[in-house]
């Protein structure tokens, strides 16, 4: 870590692979945070589709007051690959993920925040959040496969898992200790980022509240692993 990570800010990392028709929508959610030391750092992992154009058409259209940061990388990388490009590039006391075709509540990155500094022991915290069908965003589905407090660790020691990747906000220092996510695990690299962080015996936590809105649609990543995209598999 060359510098210091800036108080109180929340670096936004979004990967992006042919959301075109989504990610406006999901911009939109970040503009409307409630938490506004924010800066966003969008990673374009090559897609192939007219994705760069929205987003360049959506910081001109909506000129937003935080600092946005574009990387357009050359080749695909990956999900990790791109992850960790954002990661590098952030500059905040606190990293949250957005994936780009899901939405984030106004009142996420607030709560998030007021979690962690209300729980110095705790270094990451993920949310509840409801499941819709693309141009469906009111008939809004709970989930039932998140855990909470002790129990997340539990969890995670039998091979299962019980935090939705999305959702999470954590202390940039623990990017700089352990790194991000690698590719050994394709499909689940978010699975060993918690992973880490639980062997390290940092706290984490889920918040019950449903903070999160995650957008089925034919093209999202989950479906090439677990199939018709449910987190519940």
């Amino acid at each position: 870590m060359l510098y210091e990570r800036l108080p109180g800010l929340v670096s936004v990392v979004m990967t992006c692979h042919n959301v075109a028709p989504y990610v406006d929508d999901c911009l939109n959610s970040i503009l409307n945070q409630t938490y506004k030391n924010i800066e966003l750092i969008i990673v374009n992992d090559y897609s192939t589709d007219h994705t760069a154009e929205m987003i360049d058409n959506w910081i001109k259209k909506n000129k937003p007051s935080f600092p946005v940061v574009v990387v357009d990388l050359p080749r695909n990388v990956g999900f990790s690959g791109a992850l960790n490009t954002g990661y590098y590039l952030s500059s905040g006391e606190y990293i949250a993920v957005q994936d780009a075709d899901d939405l984030s509540h106004p009142n996420r990155f607030e709560k998030q925040v007021n979690f962690l500094k209300m729980n110095p022991d705790h270094v990451l915290i993920g949310t509840n959040y409801k499941v819709f069908s693309d141009g469906e965003f009111e008939n809004q589905n709970n989930v039932h496969w998140l855990k909470y407090g002790q129990d997340i660790k539990e969890v995670y020691w039998n091979g299962g898992h019980c935090i939705c990747h999305g959702t999470i906000l954590f202390r940039g220092v623990i990017f700089d200790e352990l790194g991000g996510p690698t590719r050994r695990i394709k499909g689940a690299e978010d699975y060993e980022f918690i992973a880490k962080c639980l062997n390290s015996n940092y706290q984490i936590e889920n918040l019950k509240e449903a903070l999160y809105y995650y957008r089925l649609h034919p093209m999202q990543r989950s479906r090439e692993f677990f199939g018709e995209g449910s987190k519940e598999k």
